[in-house]
This record gives structure tokens, sequence and C-alpha cells, in this order.
């Protein structure tokens, strides 16, 4: 059995969950698909999966052959895409990743987009509020927020974006807008932060102040933050691009504007060292016009 084509319906069952399911998406049989489990499971001398009549979940060693799979797979996927000429047009999957709500505002539209132009492409756009390792999960492109450490990638800034804090209408209006930071002091507070650590708020101005923020609300969800401030129930303090739809349709007002800290880049990043295949160029390209016209992050 070819080794390649069976690590291929590995990974689909692993993320189908289902042998059956991989088959019909293979357009192969179930047997055909459990021998080729069976075989590398027989190559590699591990169990790869632990299969029930409800579900197929990894096991350790299958875990990390499943990642090693993948990486293998789309060096190989390159590699074919080089030799038939993709890095002259955009084919092939591109995988982005980006944080969680920029993704759903900013890169998936980009990424629609794209797929319309380029017929030949297949997109995958992966949301997490944390930072990825490209290289290592084998990922075309990241949107990252905030300032470039990594000097191994190529990073091109296609805008930036501000700390602000925010508050409803009528919440400001019931009890006053906050003139300095100190007065925060004075106001209910509703933080997005998935710590129970103490927070402290970094101020800008003529003078950088830290301040301790006791907020009697916190959350992990920045949704839920900001529909507790647009509700009414307190401040709020979110990167601007989050808040922006609602500051435009007045649900919003930003308050402390004197005081906000330097604002934060905006990258689209990818590796450096190789020849960025025709999907990678195709789409920086498109998403650098995109996201620079855009005057919420501009």
């Amino acid at each position: 059995m070819d080794r390649f084509q069976a690590m291929r319906i590995f990974v689909r069952v692993v993320e189908a969950q289902s042998f059956a399911a991989a088959a019909r998406e293979l357009g192969s049989s179930p047997p055909a698909v459990t021998r080729a489990v069976a075989f590398l499971e027989e190559i590699t001398g591990a169990r790869l999966l632990t299969r029930t009549t409800r579900s197929v979940t990894l096991t350790e060693p299958g875990a990390n052959y499943y990642d090693d799979c993948k990486r293998l797979l789309g060096d190989l996927e390159e590699a074919e895409a080089a030799a038939g000429g993709a890095y002259a047009r955009p084919s092939g999957t591109l995988t982005i990743t980006a944080p969680v709500l920029f993704g759903q505002m900013y890169i998936f539209p980009v990424m629609t987009e794209f797929l319309d132009l380029y017929p030949e492409v297949r997109g995958r756009v992966l949301l997490f509020d944390r930072i990825v390792n490209i290289v290592e999960e084998g990922i075309d492109l990241a949107i990252r927020i905030g300032h470039m450490a990594d000097t191994s990638m190529s990073a091109i800034k296609v805008g930036t974006v501000r700390r602000i804090i925010c508050g409803g209408p009528g919440y400001l209006d019931r009890h006053s807008r906050p003139a300095v930071p100190a007065d925060i002091g004075m106001h209910r507070v509703v933080a997005s932060t998935g710590s129970s650590a103490p927070l402290d708020w970094q101020f800008g101005g003529d003078q950088k102040i830290s301040l301790s923020v006791n907020a009697r609300l916190q959350t992990n969800s920045i949704e839920a933050a900001r529909k507790a401030a647009i509700d009414g129930w307190g401040l709020v303090r979110m990167m601007s691009y989050q808040a922006a739809p609602f500051i435009e349709n007045g649900s919003l007002e930003v308050v402390l504007r004197d005081y906000e800290p330097e604002p934060i880049p905006i990258h689209i990043v990818h590796p450096e060292g190789r020849h960025a295949p025709a999907k990678v160029r195709a789409f920086i390209d498109l998403a650098v016009d995109r996201l620079r016209s855009d005057k919420r992050i501009n």
C-alpha cells in the first residue's frame, strides 16, 4: 500500500472522526479505509486510534503521528505544486490563522473574495486567540496583532489598532464620563480576561500611567463583555476594531481618548527562507490592499 495515500486516509479519518465518513469523503469503502489505518499501525508499531461504536479518538502516539502526517503531506503537496507550476498560478490549499474576532470581521471576507478570484484554491481559516507556530502547524500565513519579536518571519504591516475604553451612552449619561484614568475607580467595569490575576490597565498621553482596576465582572468572552457595556452595565476595555461597528451605530462611546496607549500594529506574517507559492503571494496582495484601505484599522 502507498504510504502517503495511507497517511491521507488516516488524516481524513481523524478529521472526520469516523471511518465511514472518511470513506464517503474519499470515494472509498470502509474496509479499504480500515486496511490503510491498520497498515500504518503495523509499520509504526503503535496503536494510532481508539475506535468505539460511536467515535474514533486518537491515542497519544496517534496524535503525534497525525501532526507529522499533516506536515509531511503539506510538504509533499507543496513539492508537487512546485513541479506542476503552482508557483506560477494560485492553486492548492491556503491555510491562514488569525485572532477570532479579527478573523471573523476582516480575514474571512478577504478569503471568500480570494476564493472567488482563484477557483483552483481551497481555503482554511483557523481562528485562535493565541499565537500559533505556523511552521510546525503547516500554516501558510498568520495575522498577528502586536509588536513583532520573531525576526525569522516576514511581516507586512497592514494597519494598527488601539486599546480603548467604552461605555453605553445611557450608562455614561447616568454615571458621568471619566475625565482622567483615576476616575475609572468610580465606575463599574466588566473585564474581558481569561485570568483571575489583578487587572493592570496601561494609559498613555503626556504621562504613562498603570492603573490597577477592580472589575466587578470578568469574562473570557469579549462579545459578552461588549454586550454588557452596550446594555449599560458598565465600562469595558477592548481593541478598537472589536468596538468599531458599535461606535459607528452609537451603541458605544469611547472615553479617555487622550490617555490611550500607543497604537498596536497588525501584520501579515509568513515564514522566511523559502520561495512563497503563488497562492500565498496572491492572497497577500489582496489582503494588503483590502486591510490597508479599511479606515477602522488605519
